[in-house]
């Protein structure tokens, strides 16, 4: 285990907090919770790719990142009215 795997393993611990306010908290709070961890994932994901030599990876998260962020737009479009 090297220092990319310690690292990507102590971003995914910080995905807990995002998910309980994503949870427990108001609908705008939710999103940016939701975003939030969307980050930590996408992060994460590229010390992984890092820590296992794949460089094949990393698409993985940049593809991340686009869906995230296309779809916090699109869940704050939907509940514009709502908010």
């Amino acid at each position: 285990m090297n220092v990319w795997l310690w690292g990507a393993t102590a971003l995914l611990l910080g995905v807990l907090p995002c998910g309980w306010v994503a949870v427990r908290a108001s609908r705008v709070d939710a999103l940016v919770g939701l975003q939030t961890a969307g980050t930590v994932v996408t992060l994460a994901l590229v010390l992984l790719a890092e820590g296992f030599h794949r460089s094949s990876y990393m698409g993985v998260a940049v593809t991340l990142a686009f869906l995230s962020f296309v779809g916090t737009l699109l869940i704050a479009r939907f509940l514009g009215g709502h908010l």
